[in-house]
């Protein structure tokens, strides 16, 4: 590995403690580096709080002059809730910007490049850029479609079940994995549920994390089609001050729906076909929500209908070491299925890791239409090439 990629893989590190916090910006990790020494880091917080550029050099001072800045995304140049960074940068005196790959928002990419080199400020573009990519996997698809990037989390039996026959899911995978899962609840805007799910279990989807850190907790957004909520459900009743969202559809009744909203609850009326909630609106919706990760912790008819319209974007299967048997036992992905293998969703970049005596599987799903979607949305979303100087 040489000093390009050792920075940059520091700067990458920075920027993935403020995992969770930046919504709807990216996570950002800024190093200055002044004859092959590390001066000062930074990292992007928060939303609305200053850039990890700006933070690593007011930390450095006047020893960044001269010096060379390593930062995994393009230094903005427009003005939102926080001054542009170029100017900072070149006001620092800074002679050289490493970037990790350009900032995929319209109103930067390249346009933040071009000011630094009219500046005088040389720039090199593309160190570990895949990285850096995967780091901002969320904000790339939020920013380039104005939707949530989607992952839906299940957990299975060896033998594919997510609960018994006779309905029970406590609990298949151990305490571990649950963990995991709520460290996971922790970095999401939403989390989104079926009302068969609301209706047999009555979950609370709030983050549990035992005062390891600060927890949060995201939107709860209920697909129920004829608003059937229980008014003493948990998500309705449970102190918690995360907002709830219940999605409907044409045939909920009115006088439903008023009762909802007496309790505090959001009702959006997003109709589909056959009575049904439109998914593809219900995205959109939330991406002007700002909703841009989305946790999807649905029975198997919920996650069928996202995968079966390619709005699944990453998947996490806990699988336990258990095997529960039972035709009627219910799977993660119910609906139709595909006819034939070959209309099978693949799941690309495969990962593993023990969670305990559970195994998860992370990974990709992508049909030939998703591949094809995919090579449309990230055709123009910043690539660069390793080490280009641009």
């Amino acid at each position: 590995m040489n000093n390009d990629e050792k920075f940059m893989k520091m700067a990458l590190e920075l920027a993935e403690k403020g995992s969770g916090m930046t919504s709807p910006n990216p996570m950002v990790g800024a190093i200055v580096v002044n004859n092959g020494e590390i001066i000062a880091t930074g990292y992007h917080r928060a939303a609305g709080e200053p850039h990890a550029e700006v933070v690593a050099l007011q930390n450095a001072g006047e020893r960044a002059k001269e010096g060379t800045l390593y930062v995994n995304l393009e230094p903005c140049c427009h003005r939102g809730k926080t001054p542009p960074c170029v100017e900072k940068i070149m006001e620092a005196g800074i002679q050289e910007v490493v970037i990790g790959m350009l900032d995929p928002n319209p109103l930067v990419s390249g346009k933040g490049i071009k000011l630094l080199q009219e500046g005088g400020v040389k720039v090199r573009c593309g160190i570990l850029e895949e990285e850096s990519r995967r780091l901002n996997e969320v904000f790339i698809k939020y920013i380039t479609r104005g939707e949530p990037f989607v992952l839906i989390k299940t957990a299975v039996t060896l033998d594919g079940k997510i609960a018994t026959s006779s309905g029970d899911t406590r609990w298949i995978t151990g305490e571990e994995a649950r963990n995991k899962v709520h460290h996971l609840r922790n970095k999401v805007d939403g989390i989104l549920v079926g009302i068969e799910t609301v209706l047999n279990d009555d979950p609370a989807l709030t983050t549990r994390l035992n005062g390891e850190i600060q927890a949060r907790d995201a939107t709860r957004i209920i697909i129920d089609s004829r608003a059937r909520m229980p008014l003493d459900s948990r998500v309705v009743n449970n102190n918690s001050e995360a907002s709830t969202i219940v999605v409907v559809s044409d045939e909920a009744p009115v006088s439903r729906c008023e009762k909802l909203k007496e309790h505090n609850v959001e009702v959006w009326k997003i109709p589909g076909s056959q009575g049904k909630v439109s998914l593809r609106g219900l995205m959109k919706a939330l991406g002007d929500r700002e909703i841009t990760f989305l946790l999807v912790e649905g029975g198997g008819a919920v996650n069928f209908s996202f995968l079966e319209e390619n709005l699944v974007d990453k998947v996490y299967f806990f699988i336990a070491p258990i095997i529960c048997g039972g035709k009627e036992a219910p799977t993660s992905f119910d609906g139709g299925g595909v006819e034939y293998l070959s209309e099978a969703w693949k799941i690309n970049d495969l990962q593993y890791e023990k969670c305990g005596k559970d195994l998860l599987l992370t990974g990709y799903p992508c049909s030939q239409e998703g591949e094809e979607r995919d090579k449309n949305v990230y055709r123009n979303c910043g690539r660069t090439g390793e080490n280009q100087i641009v």
